[in-house]
C-alpha cells in the first residue's frame, strides 16, 4: 500500500527500526553458536580433567550421604552419630589390639637362641616392665614359665618347642591351668608373630600365672609320690 509521497508502510517500518531484521534459520544459528563457543578463549578458565573428576566424585559422595541420611534414624544427625560411634569403636580396637603387621610369621621356637634360666628370664621381664616395654616383658615372662616347668621336669627340655606346644603339654599335667596356659601362649604368639602390642594387664596376668604354676603340683609328680608311699 502506497502512502502519499510515494512511501510504503514497509519502507517506514525499516526506517523506524534503523536495522534490517535478519531471519536466520534455527539449525544454522545453533551451529554458528557452537562454532563460536568452541573458540579456546571461552574455555581458558574451565576446570581441568582432574578437577572435573573430583567434582563428580564429591557429587557422588554427597548423593550417598543424602541417601544414607534419609535412611538413618534421626536423619543427618543420626547418621553423624553412627559414624562417630563406628570411628570410636575402631579406635578402641586399634588401641587394644595394636597395629597389625602386613606380614604374619609362623610361630617359631619359644626360646630361639637364648639359653637363660627361669630366673634369668624373670629378671629380664621385670627390667622390660620397669621400662614400660610390655611386649618384651610378656615374651620373657612366658619363657620363664616354660623354662621353670623344664627345670622342674614337668616338661622335658626340647629344642624347637613353640609356646602353643608347651602350653598343651603342660596343660595335660596341670589341667587346672590348661586354659590360662593356652591364653598365655596365644598372647605370646600375638605379640611375637602377629605384630600386636602387649600392655601392663597382659604382663601382670602372666606374672600371676607364673607364680601359680610354680607352686602347683603336676599330676605326674603326684602319681609318683603315691607309688612311693608304703
Amino acid at each position: 500500500m502506497t502512502r502519499p509521497g510515494g512511501t510504503t508502510a514497509a519502507g517506514r517500518f525499516i526506517r523506524a527500526g534503523e536495522d534490517i531484521p535478519v531471519d536466520t534459520p534455527r539449525v544454522p544459528a545453533r551451529e554458528a553458536a557452537r562454532d563460536e563457543l568452541s573458540d579456546p578463549m571461552y574455555h581458558e578458565h574451565d576446570p581441568n580433567l582432574v578437577e572435573r573428576g573430583m567434582d563428580h566424585f564429591w557429587d557422588w559422595i554427597g548423593g550417598l550421604f543424602d541417601s544414607a541420611a534419609g535412611a538413618a534414624p534421626g536423619g543427618p544427625l543420626g547418621l553423624v552419630l553412627i559414624i562417630l560411634a563406628v570411628i570410636g569403636l575402631g579406635a578402641a580396637l586399634w588401641w587394644r589390639l595394636g597395629t597389625p603387621q602386613r606380614t604374619l610369621h609362623a610361630p617359631d621356637a619359644l626360646f630361639g637362641s637364648t639359653t637363660r634360666s627361669a630366673a634369668g628370664h624373670r629378671t629380664a621381664a621385670d627390667a622390660h616392665a620397669e621400662a614400660g616395654r610390655w611386649t618384651e616383658a610378656v615374651q620373657e615372662r612366658m619363657r620363664a614359665i616354660v623354662r621353670s616347668l623344664e627345670d622342674r621336669t614337668v616338661l622335658d627340655p626340647r629344642p624347637g618347642r613353640t609356646a602353643d606346644e608347651a602350653a598343651d603339654e603342660a596343660g595335660r599335667l596341670l589341667p587346672e591351668y590348661t586354659t590360662r596356659l593356652r591364653t598365655a601362649a596365644r598372647v605370646f604368639d600375638d605379640v611375637t608373630y602377629g605384630g600386636r602390642t602387649a600392655d601392663e594387664t597382659a604382663y601382670l596376668s602372666l606374672c600371676r600365672l607364673d607364680q601359680a604354676v610354680e607352686a602347683a603340683e603336676p599330676l605326674l609328680t603326684a602319681g609318683r609320690a603315691e607309688g612311693a608311699t608304703p
